[in-house]
């Protein structure tokens, strides 16, 4: 349970305290060490881990893959690039993209990317006729259908401003609003009898909840809500588990900062009590989809087709 205002010392998590110096705080040196890969020297790893995988996967799928394939650690892949986006991430969700228009890849609305039937037969691209002709609708001045340049590509990332004002949002609530705000997001998903208990001294427990499944089966869940900065270590994942451990038949882990590869792998481990982890990014895409403090609007857009003036 968080027992403190956003902002100070104790949103770092409490195992990390000691290097509150050196990167777990918002505006430290972190945002300032370098990742090792352009998004264009990515191309290639990107194409061969969707090979690796049988030709389609998810994107946490292809990071992992990708991420093994080429030896990253977990200092790499914990290089932030902006808000919740580490550099590992965003450049690889660029080279996905220009690897779509170059028309290698594709993907659902489900989030699987595949491999298109060109994009199966290449072994390899050149990354710079990839970059030339994907972008040279921007340099003949077509905004509208453009990938960015090079030079812009760094700093630009899709949905970038509402994620990132909305990340500012959730991590300057009090520790109490934001159990109340994860009741209410678990709700909205389908669970009942939720509680929030955090303030009960239970342990590293903020709260509980049932979820049926079908009307026929049910799971009692427990659930740990964080406002991170920085990443959750595998420690404070095994700290929650120890927590509840034959008390319950899941946790959930809900944290507006990140989760390390390790802590993954921790959630996930074969044997132990089943931990599932909500991030600040999929935190912020649940909220957007139930539209909870999240208004989407649509833009109408207007297309004058001369070619039926010309026909009539």
């Amino acid at each position: 349970m968080d027992t403190t205002e956003a902002g100070t010392t104790e949103d770092v998590p409490r195992l990390q305290q000691p290097l509150l110096g050196q990167a777990q705080v918002e505006g430290s040196e972190e945002v300032m060490e370098k990742f090792r890969y352009k998004y264009d020297e990515l191309f290639n790893p990107a194409l061969e881990a969707l090979r690796e995988l049988g030709g389609s996967g998810t994107i946490m799928e292809l990071e992992d893959r990708v991420a093994w394939d080429l030896g990253l650690s977990d200092d790499d892949l914990s290089v932030m690039h902006r808000g919740n986006t580490t550099k590992f991430s965003h450049r690889l969700a660029w080279a996905r993209s220009y690897l779509k228009k170059y028309g290698l890849m594709e993907n659902s609305e489900r989030g699987v990317w595949a491999l298109t039937p060109l994009g199966r037969e290449t072994k390899a691209v050149d990354k710079d006729a990839v970059k030339k002709k994907v972008q040279l609708p921007f340099r003949e001045g077509h905004r509208a259908h453009a990938v960015v340049a090079d030079e812009e590509a760094e700093e630009a990332t899709p949905e970038a401003d509402w994620q990132g004002e909305l990340l500012e949002v959730l991590q300057s609530m009090d520790p109490a609003r934001f159990e109340r705000l994860s009741q209410r997001v678990l709700r909205e998903l389908g669970f009942v009898n939720v509680e929030v208990t955090g303030r009960s001294g239970d342990g590293g427990i903020d709260g509980k909840g049932v979820l049926r499944i079908g009307g026929v089966l049910s799971f009692h869940v427990v659930f740990q809500c964080k406002r991170y900065r920085g990443g959750v270590s595998p420690s404070q994942v095994r700290e929650f588990r120890g927590s509840w451990m034959g008390r319950a038949d899941k946790g959930l882990f809900i944290t507006t900062g990140t989760f390390s590869r390790e802590a993954i792998r921790e959630a996930q481990r074969e044997g132990a009590s089943p931990i599932d982890l909500i991030d600040g990014t999929q935190l912020m895409d649940i909220m957007k989809g139930l539209e909870l403090g999240v208004k989407r609007y649509q833009v109408e857009r207007v297309e004058i087709q001369r070619d039926w003036f010309e026909s009539t």
